[in-house]
């Protein structure tokens, strides 16, 4: 049990969460286990595990520009009242619902107050001492409480900076906003300082067969998470591949961590003989209409978080559908990546060879098979003209595909994740101009 605490423990920390040796975990196995001794929430932990009769629980204090993200909404969110924060990602409708925000400044009870909060959803922010904390219990595993963890920050960071981006729009900023937000921007640059620079060398296809089309999807959902394109375990990754019996369509089975897919990738039959794919990704049905109808051979799903801020933002502030994006938006809408200079090295190293730009079309979608399932909405989109190279579902994440392997889908979402990240702030930068010249 002491290994599985310090593996997740770690983890945060090479995910850039948290400081190494900071997140302290907890579990109950024939004795309470920690990460680490010594700590100064010892207490406080026992306190909540024994309270909540929890599996596994986890304290940690996320750096860089998660800390500013999550500390600047929960201090809004109790300056209006509110007990919650109320993000708007995909991850947050269908995993962890709202933040509670518990106020350790100034409760004379911070175990009881973290296990209320506890009682009622997986994670909670935990103020105290000027910063922001992450609180999360598992009922199995300490790694429950990891991809609790995780999902906190990505669902903080998503929705602090879409929230500034509407309040721009909307000629809402504040002095003080504007200093908030250029701090937490210069964390957001150390952050980033800190990711790889040079492009990571994939297998290259066409694969001899499914073992070594298991080892490419290895090699990169590894990559995927490697260079900051997803968070935790939300995100999968498929091949179709021919074999002397028929096409399988090989996927990450559900919940799986993509840095660590060996023996976690099912073989499903592409004419759905087989019932293997019982335990493959929730997005199963949607990777196989992507195969059915156009000509990818590769499809690597992450969610860049630049990515998904944008594809929260619209310029129809009174919009009637709002509310309802996420299911049934009606506006056509899209992030138009500019064509590279021929010959310049695109991100999978090979040189520009076309003056086109990269249209990723942004659609609405679910996960599952419901009238709004992304298998309705995702293929048409992917599948337009020929075949493209991504997509982007709406407070979701990016599908990138590949007609030959994973160089190319690994490119896409590099791109257009940098992309992203540019013209959001040329949009911040712009629509303040305008609103202080107004």
């Amino acid at each position: 049990m002491i290994d599985q605490l310090t593996k997740y423990a770690a983890k945060l920390a090479e995910a850039g969460l948290c400081a190494p040796g900071e997140p302290l975990l907890a579990a109950l196995d024939a004795e309470l286990c920690l990460s680490h001794a010594g700590d100064a929430r010892q207490p406080v932990a026992d306190a909540v595990i024994y309270g909540l009769g929890a599996s596994a629980l986890l304290l940690a204090e996320p750096i860089g520009a998660c800390q500013g993200t999550m500390l600047a909404l929960a201090r809004q969110a109790l300056e209006a009242g509110q007990s919650a924060v109320i993000p708007g990602d995909c991850e947050t409708r269908t995993f962890l619902h709202d933040l509670p925000v518990v106020d350790g400044e100034s409760t004379g009870d911070l175990a009881n107050a973290i296990i209320d909060a506890l009682k009622r959803r997986k994670g909670c922010i935990v103020l105290h001492q000027g910063r922001a904390l992450m609180a999360a219990a598992g009922s199995v595993s300490p790694e429950q409480t990891f991809v609790t963890a995780s999902s906190m920050a990505f669902a903080c960071f998503v929705a602090y900076f879409s929230q500034h981006l509407h309040a721009a729009r909307a000629g809402r900023l504040t002095p003080k906003r504007r200093a908030e937000f250029a701090r937490i921007r210069a964390l957001l640059l150390a952050d980033l300082a800190r990711l790889p620079s040079a492009q990571p060398r994939l297998l290259p296809g066409p694969f001899a067969g499914a073992d070594q089309a298991r080892a490419a999807m290895i090699e990169a959902g590894r990559a995927v998470v490697e260079y900051g394109l997803v968070d935790s375990s939300f995100g999968n990754v498929s091949c179709r591949q021919h074999t002397p019996d028929g096409e399988l369509l090989l996927v990450s089975q559900t919940g799986s961590a993509l840095d660590e897919l060996s023996g976690l990738i099912d073989p499903c039959r592409m004419d759905g003989s087989s019932c293997v794919g019982l335990t493959a990704s929730s997005e199963y049905s949607a990777h196989k209409a992507i195969y059915d109808g156009g000509p990818a051979r590769v499809i690597l799903h992450g969610h860049p978080r630049f990515a998904v801020i944008l594809s929260l933002d619209c310029d129809k502030l009174d919009c009637p559908g709002l509310g309802d994006c996420h299911r049934a938006c009606a506006t056509p809408r899209a992030v138009v990546v500019p064509a590279m200079p021929a010959g310049e090295a695109t991100a999978d190293g090979t040189a520009a060879d076309t003056a086109s730009p990269l249209l990723i079309p942004i659609v609405p979608g679910e996960v599952g098979t419901g009238p709004y399932g992304l298998c309705n909405t995702l293929p048409q989109a992917l599948n337009a003209e020929g075949g493209r190279r991504g997509a982007i579902v709406y407070g979701h994440g990016l599908f990138a595909t590949g007609r030959e392997d994973f160089r190319e889908a690994f490119a896409t979402l590099l791109e257009v994740e940098r992309f992203c990240r540019e013209e959001y702030f040329r949009r911040v930068a712009e629509l303040d101009q305008q609103s202080s010249s107004a």
